[in-house]
């Protein structure tokens, strides 16, 4: 019997990915646990393993296919002993299966047909006035239901969901219908009764492509189609912006004494062997150094280790701190887990190892997902200060600038010191003003006494 292998899903989120790479060709026997194919999701690229054994029939979707949705058939196995040609012809495992069903929109009903009207009567009595219908049938003031997702849509594209007709069971709203909705320009806002207060306009929708590009002289640009890492950052920051009120705390540090201690511990590193020789066990960064502080920072005042939910406070336990990592077309945050129990040279390999996996898209998917802060460094280039974005489900990040001499004044005289501007952005929900600054504060104790960080 014929098995059809389907893209699967490799991450909680995936919803397509490409298929960047085969690794076998038709007639190649494979056994469970062989590599047979590289997929590329928005974050990693990703060996894909088979699970069953025979030979490999067909390859539906070739190598290079952009946008394969997950579940979608992309190759014929042939089971021990059967003819692949036959498991090709009766494998029925074609379009119809490609795609999984989403949760949130059922198989729309067909339409039920309105029932005809009665003959009119030879003197009608006077009708007795009822409120319009609007165009799915419901008076205003009638209650429609509507699933949560599909109410969260609407509202954010101004779209009235009393003037939808649900497809969902006994008539619900779901995501499908507000979508279609959206396509076909938005629907109609139910009018409200007189004397009632009006509603607030609709947020003002973006521009579309056939609209910003109108506005350029043709031939005077490239078009350069998003790829699937590019499309998630984008959803992800503008789920992050429109859904979590931010709010932004800075302070300077002085890192002469940090650039001291990094200095000695630097220096005495023991040597150990490697494919190219001799080299230090570790080198550490100033951002390792920032990483642990941030960590251990938290630790020091737990109320803000935490993620916001609508029901909950989720309190962390331990401080994972996800690092933003800039790869090409874009950016990755990959964790340091437990990193307020982890020493610095522990801290300083493993970045090194996230980072370089990271650039050339081989992280696993619990590598990137999840953590209780991020730290996004960018005084590398120069940057004296930032504020950053906060990835969810954090509730906190800090933006680290470069350390630069500065003029500061101690006990009334004038003395050069390196100072670090950091800001802490601040999911408003979950850490309020006073919390935010007493961690900002926490964090600044460590990195000018870098000691603490030993200990």
């Amino acid at each position: 019997m014929p098995i059809n292998i389907t893209m699967p899903a490799l991450s909680p989120t995936m919803e397509e990915g490409n298929l960047s790479k085969w690794l076998v060709k038709e007639g190649d026997k494979v056994s469970p646990g062989d590599v047979i194919a590289e997929i590329e999701t928005d974050k990693a690229t990703m060996e894909v393993e088979a699970v069953d054994e025979g030979t490999i029939a067909k390859l539906v979707v070739p190598a290079g296919t952009e946008g394969v949705k997950v579940n979608a058939l992309i190759a014929i196995l042939a089971g021990e002993g059967e003819d692949a040609a036959a498991a090709v012809k009766s494998g029925g495992g074609a379009a119809p299966k490609a795609e999984a069903p989403k949760a949130d929109a059922p198989k729309a009903e067909p339409p039920k047909e309105a029932p005809k009207p009665a003959a009119a009567a030879a003197t009608p009595a006077p009708a007795k006035a009822e409120p319009a219908p609007v165009a799915n049938g419901h008076a205003p003031g009638d209650r429609v239901f509507a699933s949560p997702l599909a109410r969260r849509i609407a509202k954010d594209a101004g779209v009235d969901v009393t003037a939808l007709t649900g497809s969902g069971p006994h008539g619900r709203v779901v995501k499908v219908d507000v979508e279609a909705a959206i396509a076909s320009g938005g629907a109609p806002a139910a009018k409200a009764p007189a004397g009632a207060p009006s509603a607030p306009a609709p947020a003002p929708k973006p521009m579309s492509d056939d609209q910003v590009l109108k506005l350029f002289a043709e031939g005077s640009y490239e078009l350069v189609p998003h790829d699937n890492m590019r499309k998630t950052i984008a959803r992800r920051l503008v789920e992050a912006k429109s859904t979590i009120p931010h709010f932004y705390l800075t302070l300077d540090c002085e890192l002469d004494a940090l650039l001291a201690l990094r200095t000695q511990l630097n220096a005495a590193a023991p040597m150990r062997k490697t494919e190219k020789g001799e080299a230090p066990a570790y080198k550490l960064s100033v951002n390792d150094m920032v990483i642990k502080a941030m960590a251990m920072a938290l630790m020091a005042v737990p109320d803000a280790n935490a993620s916001w939910t609508d029901n909950a406070m989720v309190k962390h336990k331990h401080a994972d701190v996800g690092v933003a990592v800039s790869i090409p077309g874009g950016l990755i945050t990959p964790i340091i887990r437990h990193a307020d129990e982890k020493t610095l040279s522990v801290i300083s390999n493993e970045m090194k190892d996230l980072a370089s996996r990271a650039r050339s898209r081989k992280l696993k998917p619990e590598e990137y997902q999840g953590g209780t802060t991020a730290v996004s460094n960018l005084g590398m280039f120069g940057v004296k200060d930032f504020a950053a974005v906060i990835n969810p489900p954090h509730a906190t990040i800090l933006a680290v600038g470069a350390g630069e001499e500065r003029a500061v004044v101690k006990k009334g005289e004038i003395r050069i010191a390196t100072v670090m501007s950091v800001t802490l952005s601040t999911d408003h929900r979950a850490v309020d003003g006073a919390l935010g600054a007493e961690l900002l504060g926490a964090f600044k104790r460590l990195i000018e006494n870098p000691m603490g960080m030993l200990v």
